[in-house]
């Protein structure tokens, strides 16, 4: 499990904005407990790059119907309705429609699109000059997945800078662009998405900024979070539908979160089918870790599974590496020195073949 520096009441208020989306997610999930029939050629028994490569195959073999950059207008006048007003859309990164500036409304009237001030725009959420190479406007660059409805200038002000952590509403953060408590699982899921559809033409360190996932390399830990933290919003499913209606594919991160935990680890996303169970990683990889708090020098890890550790990566809560270990040795008992630690909590990451368990280490 990761941890993010954020005091209680901010964790509060975004749980709290967020609670209304959540329920009416769960609530209008057809089959609670079964897996859609578009993944009934998936096996989600499988982990890490193995279910990543067969994602991979069903939404690229399903988009059938590429669409063009300028009839991408259409599909978003009904991809990003507002699900209360249907006049409107919802603008990503937008916040506020009563501070008088434009450039923050959070809705606009779904037919004010084009280029100039007070109108909305096609944003991409992964930048087209960050693709390798870039996305252009046809292709990944016309794909409605990646395209979300924006104010002109706040399309503008994010430009191509890389999402980076932040709290509050969407905003620079130093050089980089935090995308606004409202929008930030929706971000790391079309990331995750662009990836995953379109591999290292889209890769999520090209755009994010942050501690590196121990599964995959091209993974950013923060991506992972923000999913967690944002559950899937009633814009995001209306979204889903009506794109997979238009090109003939879907955004698994969308239908269920967890998804994204089967890959890569990382913060525990909600299942929202009901059956990918959050600890069926755990399931088959067991350890003991000992003691803990550690209060002498030593903490020992004692693998009891029948998968062999990896590495073995020590992080403090801002996700810098502070110990990495790659035993060379099937052993069942590692021993890590932490004398030289200041005490604090850490997270300890064991990493598997195709799997990460993460535990929060005290030192004292």
């Amino acid at each position: 499990m990761k941890f993010e520096l954020v005091s209680l009441q901010e964790l509060h208020d975004i749980l709290m904005k967020k609670l209304f989306y959540s329920l009416s997610l769960l609530i209008s999930v057809v089959g609670f407990g079964q897996v859609p029939a578009y993944y009934s050629s998936i096996d989600f028994s499988l982990t890490g790059s193995a279910l990543k490569s067969e994602l991979s195959d069903l939404i690229t073999s399903t988009h059938t119907s590429p669409t063009t950059y300028s009839e991408v207008w259409d599909v978003l006048k009904t991809a990003d309705l507002d699900p209360t007003n249907s006049s409107v859309v919802l603008l990503m990164y937008g916040y506020d429609d009563d501070d008088g500036s434009v450039i923050n409304d959070r809705t606009r009237d779904k037919n004010a699109n084009g280029g100039d001030v007070g109108e909305w725009n096609r944003e991409h959420v992964f930048p087209k000059s960050l693709g390798s190479p870039n996305l252009g406007t046809s292709g990944p660059g016309s794909d409605p997945h990646n395209l979300r409805a924006s104010d002109v200038q706040a399309n503008g002000n994010r430009s191509n800078r890389k999402f980076a952590s932040g709290g509050g509403d969407a905003g620079t953060a130093g050089s980089n662009w935090y995308p606004g408590d409202e929008w930030v699982g929706d971000a790391a899921r079309i990331v995750m998405y662009m990836y995953v559809r379109y591999g290292n033409r889209c890769l999520p360190n090209a755009v994010t900024v942050g501690s590196t996932n121990a599964v995959d390399g091209n993974m950013i830990d923060l991506l992972l979070d923000w999913n967690a933290l944002d559950p899937v919003s009633e814009l995001e499913t209306n979204r889903n539908n009506t794109i997979f209606a238009a090109i003939g594919n879907r955004n698994p991160f969308i239908d269920n979160p967890h998804i994204a935990n089967r890959i890569w680890g990382g913060s525990e996303a909600v299942d929202t089918w009901g059956n990918l169970s959050v600890d069926a990683i755990a399931e088959e990889i067991t350890f003991n870790v000992y003691p803990n708090p550690v209060t002498a020098d030593f903490l020992y890890v004692s693998n009891v599974s029948n998968q062999a550790i990896s590495t073995i990566v020590l992080t403090d809560l801002q996700g810098r590496t502070i110990i990495t270990v790659q035993p060379t040795f099937d052993a069942s008992n590692y021993e890590l020195d932490l004398g030289a630690l200041p005490n604090g909590t850490y997270v300890l990451n064991l990493v598997f073949a195709e799997a990460v368990e993460t535990r929060k280490i005290v030192v004292q």
